[in-house]
């Protein structure tokens, strides 16, 4: 299963959003304190709907904690201050990929003891980042696509018609 982790979330809705993301795509979500929220917040509910049930959230201290509870995960860090791109990153089905606060990103003193594992979305120049709810999906999709979206639906339905009335 892959990995979303967030180091330092500020924002309630960010989180909520991503929760839901991650519950759509089967995915664990990794909070590291400290939170700029409680997670019984109302907008943290409101983002995530009705999902944040089903979602498997596990909580650590800090980055260090992270690290201790999760010995030989295959780390991969998104940053605005990335060398080189996500699309050009291989993901492994049980990869871990790191998002840091939305006010400051990742601490760059950990950011330079993974140096070959950072990566960027690629932006205009006089863009400083996009919304943490959005990096995640654009990455975490990546990652879901590489490994064949495994366990995830590929084939939606209609809910008054049939695909098959088209093919006739």
């Amino acid at each position: 299963m892959l990995n979303i982790v967030l180091l330092e979330p500020e924002i309630p809705a960010n989180t909520g959003n991503i929760g839901r993301t991650c519950a759509a795509a089967g995915c664990a979500l990794h909070l590291i304190e400290p939170l700029g929220f409680h997670l019984d917040e109302r907008n943290l509910k409101r983002a995530g709907m009705d999902y944040w049930h089903e979602l498997d959230v596990r909580r650590y201290l800090n980055f260090e904690d992270y690290l201790e509870k999760n010995p030989g995960a295959r780390l991969h860090f998104a940053t605005t201050k990335a060398r080189k791109t996500y699309a050009g990153e291989s993901y492994g089905p049980d990869d871990h990929i790191i998002f840091g606060k939305e006010s400051a990103g990742i601490p760059e003193d950990i950011l330079l003891r993974y140096p070959d594992r950072c990566v960027r979305i690629p932006m205009a120049s006089d863009t400083r980042s996009l919304n943490l709810a959005n990096s995640v999906a654009v990455i975490l999709y990546e990652a879901l696509r590489q490994n064949d979206f495994p366990g995830l639906e590929r084939e939606g339905q209609l809910h008054r018609h049939t695909w098959e009335e088209a093919d006739t």
